[in-house]
């Protein structure tokens, strides 16, 4: 050891701290039982820390390959010509569904000729009522949890959908063979699968944008804050080496560059079992669906700049946070002195964070909308940081404050009491991540409410009246009174109104070029039915209504034909049409809401009033009242109508619905918020077992004393629940302004969204709770006389 330290003054100076560096380095990898226990678990709270972020990082290939992968299977036509039947061609139909909160993807296919493309997937197209199925749909159907979904997917499985067809691992989809297809309406024609112009993509507005940067800083953000800490794990043993070392001559300059070699091995360990995390984890990630969404482990990807990023990042940050925590202390060679014993940490710096960053957050007040330019999200970045990053400052000089003005109690109290006295830092660094995510989780969740209605629209539909509806197109007279039929018999099932639709032109109308006749909606129903969209005084079997659009100068709708007026009943689907006069007595009726919410106008007539043998194919729709008693009503309503066809569609009726982009946000922040706190638990709980095990001998002599195991566990428990008790009163304080702030930013009015304060505290209370009593086991072990035994 003389060697190294008495020599090295000869040596030039990089020469000298490599070799100060590399000691470093080894004092953490020889250290002895302890030592390495102490390195090994600091290697593991870092790797944790790595695997997270590189997980974070593979968002973009995730979502590109979810996104190739839904391109290269399209089979819906946005926009263009469709082609013409050739032996290269293929029909097809949406034919999803749902099944007790799954979304099923379905499509019906019939090929034109043997050169008809290929589902991406499939090796071949099912034959007639032939199904290719899902590996996950699969399961489902084979499970009793099933069972209620196989009469609607009743028909043989002749093969499984390959990954190249899926979105993700645990995707529910189907294709169904069929020889019953006719183009047109619903039925589209294509001659390939992907390429589709889907429009241009209009990206995120400014307000959604701000939502997804806020998201991305405040789920990350604990992150950086575990790793910071785990780095620090084992202080004080290192602190007693480095005394070690200035007895035998090293100086303050050498010291500090040892520890830094220390802490350079500790991190490129965390690095090293970061990236077998990640890559081990990976493995299992399709075994994992959150809010329907589902990743191969082939597209967990990181990014490869985010990727050197944080293999360089996190190096320079330990030994950033090594050196500055040695500020702290004077390491003389008969022992080490802390600062924080003498002297009261300072508040004004401490508070310049969150000043600072309420500063930069000011100036864009009021200035971010849904249709303004977007805003400089590097300020914004930096502003929300440094607020957040004063709960880390602002809590150890809270706790430290509070601690000390604590009134006395019983045992446990005051040995919780004592120990924070004389020690609050490394308690308080425990829950530092947690009260960062707490903070950032209510400032998220203020924003995500206040602008929740810009995102979400009413649709005007009426739930006392129905609660689903179901559409069926192009059928004929006969097949739409029986799939109305079907729904009476069903247990908790009422139907409300049935109503088959079809369209009028003007009989011998005179053609203008380039431009096609005016057309009217023909609704049939009987009076029950019609009197769910008009309003009438009287209505008898053979009764004709005439119904006005609402105001058509400004919606540009033809009005209906008039009364005696000759017209022509004819169906999109077919070149069929039926000549018919509007009866002369058909009288006015003012149009109302359907339970959809929708106004209909055009002619309104019984089945007596049209000849329905002779009517073309129709468009049906029947509205139904569910019993909220029995819960799987709208499963059979879903059966019922499968069983007349595949292409039947049944919709639940809803009072409001967030758009595409604002609830994939929304889902993609739940999907976040599950991983940061499964990360943060999973740390607390490897900080705790260190701190026990760094606390071990002082335990064992309290108990050779003869205090009993039920007082230190609840001096354990009170040790960890007053500073996260104060670390949660910081966070909502912080959290509350910060969602004050964003929300003026958003031109919002300020509201205190309780329910989101009160489900992150309970969930981050949940959180410690559960890791003090996980590390109770661990605690009994260190509550042995062996523990008095020392090397």
């Amino acid at each position: 050891m003389t060697r190294a330290t008495g020599p090295a003054g000869r040596q030039p100076g990089p020469v000298r701290w490599a070799r100060e560096l590399l000691l470093g380095a080894r004092m953490a990898a020889v250290g002895g039982r302890g030592g390495l226990l102490r390195t090994g678990m600091a290697a593991i709270g870092v790797g944790l820390g790595i695997a997270m972020l590189l997980l974070a990082a593979s968002l973009s290939t995730m979502m590109d390959a979810r996104s190739e992968r839904t391109a290269a299977r399209n089979d819906l036509h946005l926009s263009g010509e469709q082609p013409s039947a050739s032996a290269a061609t293929l029909l097809v139909a949406e034919a999803g569904t749902h099944y007790r909160g799954r979304s099923i993807r379905g499509r019906v296919l019939q090929p034109e000729g043997p050169q008809a493309p290929v589902p991406p997937g499939l090796t071949r197209l099912p034959g007639p009522n032939e199904l290719i199925v899902s590996p996950k749909l699969a399961e489902l159907l084979a499970s009793p949890e099933g069972a209620l979904l196989r009469p609607r997917l009743s028909q043989p499985v002749v093969g499984v959908i390959g990954d190249a067809g899926l979105e993700g691992p645990n995707e529910y989809a189907f294709y169904l063979g069929s020889d019953q297809l006719s183009h047109g309406g619903a039925v589209l024609r294509i001659d390939r699968f992907g390429e589709f112009d889907a429009g241009p993509d209009e990206g995120l507005d400014p307000v959604l944008l701000l939502l997804v940067v806020i998201a991305f800083v405040v789920l990350l953000l604990p992150v950086a804050v575990f790793i910071a800490t785990a780095i620090r794990f084992g202080g004080a043993q290192r602190d007693r080496r480095l005394a070690a070392l200035r007895l035998v001559g090293a100086d303050g300059g050498m010291a500090r560059r040892i520890a830094a070699g220390e802490a350079l091995f500790l991190s490129a360990l965390g690095l090293a079992a970061g990236v077998a995390f990640f890559l081990v984890g990976r493995q299992f990630i399709e075994l994992v669906t959150l809010e329907g969404l589902s990743v191969f482990t082939e597209s967990v990807r990181p990014d490869p700049v985010l990727a050197t990023v944080i293999l360089l990042a996190v190096p320079a940050a330990s030994v950033g946070v090594t050196l500055l925590t040695l500020r702290r202390i004077v390491i003389e060679p008969l022992g080490v002195v802390r600062k924080s014993g003498g002297a009261t940490r300072r508040l004004w710096w401490r508070l310049l964070l969150p000043v600072v960053g309420t500063g930069l957050l000011i100036p864009l007040l009021g200035g971010i909308d849904q249709t303004g330019d977007t805003f400089d999200q590097t300020q914004v970045v930096v502003g929300v940081l440094l607020l957040l990053v004063g709960v880390t400052a602002l809590l150890p000089w809270l706790v430290e404050k509070v601690v000390h003005r604590l009134p006395n109690g019983n045992l446990p109290w005051q040995l919780a009491v004592r120990r924070l006295q004389l020690d609050s830092g490394t308690s308080t660094r425990m829950v530092n991540g947690i009260a960062v995510a707490v903070a950032g989780g209510i400032a998220l969740q203020m924003l995500f409410a206040g602008v929740a209605e810009n995102y979400t629209q009413s649709t005007g539909q009426d739930l006392t009246r129905a609660q689903a509806v179901t559409y069926l197109d192009g059928v004929d007279q006969d097949t739409a009174r029986k799939n109305a039929q079907r729904f009476t018999a069903l247990s908790g099932v009422t139907p409300v109104a049935s109503l088959a639709h079809t369209n009028l032109r003007p009989a011998n109308a005179t053609p203008i070029p380039d431009q096609d006749p005016p057309t009217s909606l023909l609704l049939i129903g009987d009076c029950p039915s019609l009197a769910e969209v008009v309003t009438v005084d009287r209505c008898t079997d053979g009764d004709v209504f005439v119904v006005p659009p609402e105001q058509p100068e400004f919606t540009g709708e033809p009005l209906p034909p008039a009364p005696g007026q000759r017209v022509e009943i004819f169906s999109h689907y077919d070149s069929t049409y039926q000549s018919w006069t509007v009866p002369a007595d058909a009288r006015s009726a003012t149009s109302r809401p359907d339970p959809a919410g929708r106004l209909l106008a055009g002619i309104l007539a019984t089945p007596g009033a049209v000849e329905a043998t002779r009517l073309p194919k129709l468009d049906l729709m029947v509205f139904l009242r569910l019993d909220p008693d029995v819960p799987d009503a709208v499963e059979l309503v879903r059966n019922a109508a499968g069983d007349v066809s595949p292409l039947t569609r049944v919709s639940i009726l809803l009072e409001s619905e967030a758009t595409n982009r604002f609830a994939d946000i929304q889902r993609g922040l739940y999907v976040g918020v599950v991983a940061t706190l499964s990360l943060l638990a999973m740390s607390l709980l490897v900080n705790t077992l260190e701190q026990l095990r760094e606390r071990r001998r002082l335990l064992a002599v309290l108990v050779a004393f003869g205090t009993r195991r039920t007082t230190l566990s609840w001096s354990i428990l009170w040790q960890a629940a007053i500073p996260v008790v104060l670390g949660l009163a910081l966070a909502i304080g912080i959290g509350t302004a910060l969602g004050a702030v964003l929300l003026k930013m958003t031109n919002e009015q300020v509201r205190l969204d309780w329910s989101s304060i009160l489900g992150m505290s309970g969930l981050a209370l949940s959180v410690v709770l559960l890791v003090t009593a996980l590390s109770l086991p661990a605690l009994w072990r260190l509550l042995k006389p062996g523990g008095l035994r020392t090397e």
